[in-house]
C-alpha cells in the first residue's frame, strides 16, 4: 500500500486536485458573478494545480456573505435602529434639501439611507484639516479637554514620537476617570509590548482588529480595518486619511513631505462616527458596550452656517458596496467640474466608465495623483490607467512636492467627501471604509481651493508624452495591473 502510494502520490493529488476543481467550479458558476471574473477563476483553476485553489480561497470568496461578519451586520440594525429613527428626516426636510441640491443630489442621500441606514444630519460644523500638522494641532486640544469618553480607531498607530505623546494623553485621560477605547488595525499598526501594557495599566481598553499571527505576510490578503476616526464626548469627530505616526506630520522631520487631509466634525454627524465606533468595538472585544446618553448627546448649540452631513461606511459587513456606489452616483451626478484627488488610482470598471462618461460628456474632470507612489505595483497599476483617462478627456496631474495620501473628491461647489476609502478595488469591496459626505456650498468651494492649491506643486501629464513611454513600463504596468484587486 505505502509503496503504491509512493509511486502514484502525483496522480493521488492531481485527482484530489481536479475533483476539488469541479466542486468549486459549480460553486463559482451558481454565484452567477461577474462573467469575466467567472472565467478568470476558471482558468486559474484549470491549468494552475494547487496553485489556482489557493488563489480563490484568498482572493475568490465573497466575505459580504461570510458569517462572521453577516452576524454582526444584523447585530449592527437592531442596536442602532432607536437612534437612527430620532434622527429621520421629517417630510419637510426632505423637500427643502432636494430643492436646494437638485435630485442627483437627494439620489447619493437615499442612496446610502437605503443601503446602510446612514443618516443625514443639518446641524454640524465642518473644518477641513490640511496636513498632519494641522490636524494634530487641534486634536491635542480636543483630547485634552476630553470629559466623558475619547474612542478610537487607526488603520496605522506607531508609537514612534508622535504616537508615543499620543498614547501618554489617552493614558493621562484614562488615570483621571475619561472612558478611553482604543481600536487598531493588526496588521496596519506597530505597537510596542511595552506600550500596550502602558495603556492596559493605564485603564485604556484596547483591542487590535482581527489580530493575524504574521502580519507581514497576510497584509494583503486579510481584511483590513483602515478607517482612521476619533469621537471625543460624542461632541467632536476626526475622519479622513492621516493616521498616527510622524510622517503623517511635517513638523517632524521626515523623509519626504507628506500631503494629506482630514475633517474635523462637530454637531449631529459625530453620532455616525460614533455609532461605527460602538458595532466595531462589539466586533473586536466580542462584547456590547452599555451606551448612555453621554455617547449620543444632543448638540448644545446650533451652528451658524451649519453643514448638511451624511456618513458612508462600507467593509464585508455590509451587503452593498456603499462607498463605493456613492462615489460612482456623485461621479454621475457632476454637471460642471469633478476634482479627484487619491493616492492610488485602481478603479474598477464601473468607477473608470463613469470616469470616462462624465469628461467625455463635458465635465471638466480633473484627477490629482502622486509623482511616485509608496508602493512600486501600485505606480505601475496607477500608471496602466492613465491612457485611457487621458483619451477621453480626463485631466490627470502628478503631485511632485512629495507623496500625497489625501482621498477626497469635490463637485459642483455642491457636494465634497473626505474619507479613508482609496479609488482602489482593495477600499471599494475589501477594507473596512468610512467617509463623510458634505453637502454645502462653502465647504465644496473651500475643497475646491485646496485642490487648486495643490495643482501648483503638480505636474500635468501630456497624452502624447505619456504613450511614448518605453515598451518596459508599458509590459511592468499591464503586469501589475493584472494584480490590481490584490493591491
Amino acid at each position: 500500500m505505502l509503496l503504491f502510494l509512493k509511486e502514484n502520490l502525483w496522480k493521488i493529488l492531481l485527482g484530489l486536485n481536479y475533483t476539488l476543481v469541479i466542486v468549486v467550479s459549480f460553486i463559482i458558476v451558481l454565484k452567477n458573478r461577474n462573467p469575466v471574473k467567472t472565467l478568470s477563476y476558471l482558468f486559474a483553476l484549470a491549468v494552475l494545480p494547487f496553485l489556482g485553489l489557493l488563489v480563490y480561497y484568498f482572493f475568490g470568496q465573497d466575505y459580504r456573505k461570510d458569517k462572521i461578519f453577516k452576524k454582526k451586520y444584523l447585530s449592527d440594525n437592531t442596536k442602532l435602529k432607536k437612534w437612527r429613527e430620532e434622527l429621520a428626516l421629517d417630510s419637510k426636510e426632505k423637500e427643502d434639501f432636494e430643492d436646494e441640491y437638485g435630485p442627483a443630489i437627494y439620489k447619493i442621500y437615499r442612496l446610502l439611507r437605503n443601503n446602510e441606514k446612514a443618516v443625514l444630519t443639518f446641524n454640524n460644523s465642518c473644518q477641513i484639516q490640511v496636513n498632519g500638522e494641522e490636524k494634530y494641532k487641534t486634536l491635542r486640544k480636543d483630547l485634552l479637554n476630553a470629559k466623558h469618553h475619547i474612542h478610537l480607531e487607526y488603520f496605522v498607530l506607531v508609537d514612534d514620537k508622535l504616537g508615543g505623546e499620543i498614547i501618554d494623553i489617552l493614558c493621562n485621560k484614562a488615570q483621571k476617570g475619561v472612558k478611553v477605547r482604543l481600536i487598531y488595525d493588526d496588521v496596519g499598526s506597530s505597537i510596542s509590548s511595552k506600550s500596550k501594557k502602558l495603556l492596559t495599566s493605564n485603564g485604556v481598553e484596547h483591542f487590535p482588529f482581527m489580530p493575524v499571527l504574521f502580519s507581514n505576510f497576510t497584509s494583503k490578503i486579510n481584511y483590513r480595518n483602515h478607517r482612521k476616526i476619533i469621537v471625543i464626548d460624542g461632541e467632536v469627530g476626526y475622519v479622513g486619511g492621516i493616521n498616527i505616526e510622524q510622517k503623517y506630520d511635517n513638523s517632524f522631520v521626515n523623509k519626504r513631505f507628506w500631503r494629506d487631509t482630514h475633517v474635523r466634525l462637530e454637531g449631529e454627524a459625530v453620532g455616525s462616527l460614533q455609532a461605527s465606533f460602538l458595532l466595531n468595538w462589539s466586533f473586536v472585544s466580542n462584547g456590547k458596550p452599555e451606551i448612555d446618553n453621554g455617547y449620543f448627546p444632543k448638540p448644545h448649540k446650533i451652528f451658524q452656517n451649519p453643514k448638511a452631513v451624511q456618513i458612508a461606511s462600507s467593509g464585508p459587513d455590509s451587503d452593498w458596496a456603499n462607498i463605493m456606489e456613492a462615489i460612482f452616483s456623485l461621479i454621475n451626478s457632476a454637471r460642471e467640474y469633478l476634482f479627484i484627488t487619491t493616492p492610488y488610482l485602481i478603479p474598477n470598471s464601473e468607477i473608470l466608465t463613469s470616469i470616462k462618461t462624465a469628461a467625455r460628456s463635458g465635465v471638466d474632470v480633473k484627477i490629482l495623483i502622486p509623482w511616485k507612489s509608496d508602493s512600486w505595483a501600485a505606480q505601475y497599476a496607477s500608471d496602466s490607467y492613465i491612457e485611457q483617462l487621458l483619451e477621453s478627456g480626463v485631466r490627470i496631474f502628478r503631485y511632485k512636492k512629495g507623496f500625497i495620501h489625501a482621498k477626497s473628491m469635490v463637485s459642483d461647489n455642491r457636494i465634497t467627501t473626505i474619507g479613508t476609502a482609496n479609488l482602489d478595488y482593495r477600499s471599494f469591496a475589501i477594507n473596512f471604509e468610512i467617509n463623510s459626505l458634505i453637502y454645502d456650498r462653502e465647504l465644496a468651494m473651500n475643497a475646491k481651493e485646496i485642490f487648486q492649491s495643490d495643482l501648483v506643486d503638480s505636474e500635468e501629464v501630456d497624452l502624447e508624452r505619456w504613450k511614448n513611454r518605453s515598451i518596459r513600463r508599458k509590459l511592468q504596468e499591464s503586469f501589475s495591473r493584472l494584480w490590481a484587486p490584490l493591491l
